[in-house]
């Protein structure tokens, strides 16, 4: 019977990192570990030299099926001797009775783990200098695009979309400097034995457990129970739910601009692309949405990895069956939210007239602080030109009229400025402040960092 998919991060949400997770993978990692540790037995002197020589030779898939694996498994339920049984039916003469000497079940799982992660985070890495790389471009690209800033989803002071995207690249900077630091911190295995004395290794326990992590290149723990403590791991699927919220927050920035009612900027919509079943006019940013729904099950999966922490005496088994899914969940959706947002930057649309008509919305009356500052250097107190102001937004926003129609016509006002003044002063072009320097200083610094040209 041919396997039917249940879960879409089989089907829709798969990239080239559901290869990290595969249980074949798992497989093949374990392999390399059980044949790393007999080299260092026979090394030690501890196991006969042509012995570790068969184990080396057949420690992979070619020899070892995860058909078969599972075979034994269902056999003896347990997924971890199983595959010891199978490569040891596969080793010629009497290697088999030394394959896992030593070692218990996760000296090698977790040991697996680490190198699991340890190169899923490599490739969220370079992911992640993708997605800067973007925002970079589109930062240096309309550092001069000057738009409505908005906060509490109100109209503010005027801004620039290469403000926007610059934000978000410093963000994401900082999270390829977290990555760096945790990913030091997972790359750690261990071969301590059952409760992490190192009992079964004789006196040669820390000996082994470095040798074994060197060839690996991993770090040795300096002290363990019977598992790695969880602690590393929390982090690391902290660190996805970060970075997976930065991007369900660009993708959000994205959907809001895109509204009918601001229709600034738009996600890509390709020419045979359908919007909704009834409605043929939508236009619906669902990419961005894909987005922001997959952040939810990062999220959601850093309370699991937070109690997976928490384990009676030397270890218990109540963070295995979680584990099986949420390194998978959110290695595999975290990238494939990734490209998705690469996608949706790289094919942008921007409509220029209502960015335009947006910056004027408010009849000038965005352009109150500019006016306010303005006052104070004229020798008008600043709650006072404050106060002044704020009764003029509150007129114009009653009545309809431009801001710097009041202007004119306030006594108050008037006379501290030219015509040309107040012209010039309800300019939003002119109210940018060094958003385009500091978006410069920003592009420099990346260039620098990460040899962008």
């Amino acid at each position: 019977m041919s396997h039917k998919f249940i879960h879409p991060i089989e089907t829709r949400y798969r990239t080239l990192m559901s290869k990290i997770f595969t249980e074949e993978k798992k497989l093949e990692n374990w392999l390399k570990i059980e044949a790393v540790l007999a080299k260092i037995h026979a090394k030690l002197g501890n196991i006969p030299k042509e012995a570790a020589e068969e184990i080396n030779k057949k420690a992979n898939l070619k020899f070892v099926s995860i058909d078969r694996v599972n075979e034994i498994d269902r056999e003896i339920h347990h997924d971890l001797m199983a595959m010891v049984k199978g490569l040891a039916e596969q080793c010629e003469g009497d290697a088999g009775k030394y394959i896992h000497l030593g070692a218990t079940s996760y000296d090698i799982e977790d040991t697996a783990i680490a190198l699991q992660l340890k190169e899923g985070l490599m490739l969220i890495e370079k992911s992640l200098i993708n997605l800067l790389k973007e925002l970079v471009v589109l930062s240096e690209k309309n550092k001069e695009l000057v738009c409505i800033g908005r906060t509490h989803g109100q109209q503010a002071v005027p801004t620039t979309f290469g403000m926007r995207f610059g934000v978000w690249a410093y963000e994401v900077d900082r999270h390829i400097e977290r990555l760096h630091q945790i990913k030091e911190r997972i790359s750690y295995g261990k071969m301590s034995g059952a409760v992490g004395t190192m009992a079964s290794f004789g006196d040669q326990g820390i000996i082994i457990q470095n040798e074994v992590m060197k060839d690996l290149d991993l770090n040795p723990v300096l002290i363990a129970n019977q598992i790695v403590q969880r602690d590393r791991h929390a982090e690391v699927i902290f660190l996805t739910s970060l970075i997976g919220q930065t991007l369900a927050k660009i993708a959000q920035e994205n959907r809001i601009l895109q509204r009918n009612e601001i229709a600034e900027m738009f996600e890509p919509f390709k020419k045979n692309q359908v919007g909704s079943s009834t409605m043929p006019h939508k236009r619906n940013p669902h990419k961005s949405e894909r987005i922001c729904s997959l952040s939810r099950i990062l999220k959601s999966n850093v309370i699991v990895a937070m109690d997976n922490i928490v384990l009676e005496d030397e270890r218990d088994l109540t963070n295995s069956a979680s584990e099986r899914v949420i390194f998978s969940e959110n290695f595999v959706f975290l990238d494939f939210m990734i490209q998705q947002l690469i996608q949706n930057l790289t094919g942008l649309e921007f409509n220029k007239e209502n960015i335009e008509k947006n910056l004027n919305l408010t009849k000038g009356a965005c352009l109150a602080e500019k006016v306010m500052v303005k006052l104070v250097e004229k020798g008008i107190g600043r709650q006072e030109a404050h106060e002044l102001l704020r009764q003029t937004a509150i007129k114009a926003r009653d009545d309809n009229l431009y801001m710097k129609d009041i202007i004119i016509k306030n006594d108050e006002i008037n006379h501290k400025f030219t015509k040309e003044e107040i012209n010039e002063l309800f300019n939003p072009y002119n109210y940018i402040g060094k958003a385009v320097e500091q978006i410069e200083n920003l592009v420099t610094y990346f260039k620098s960092k990460y040899n962008l040209k």
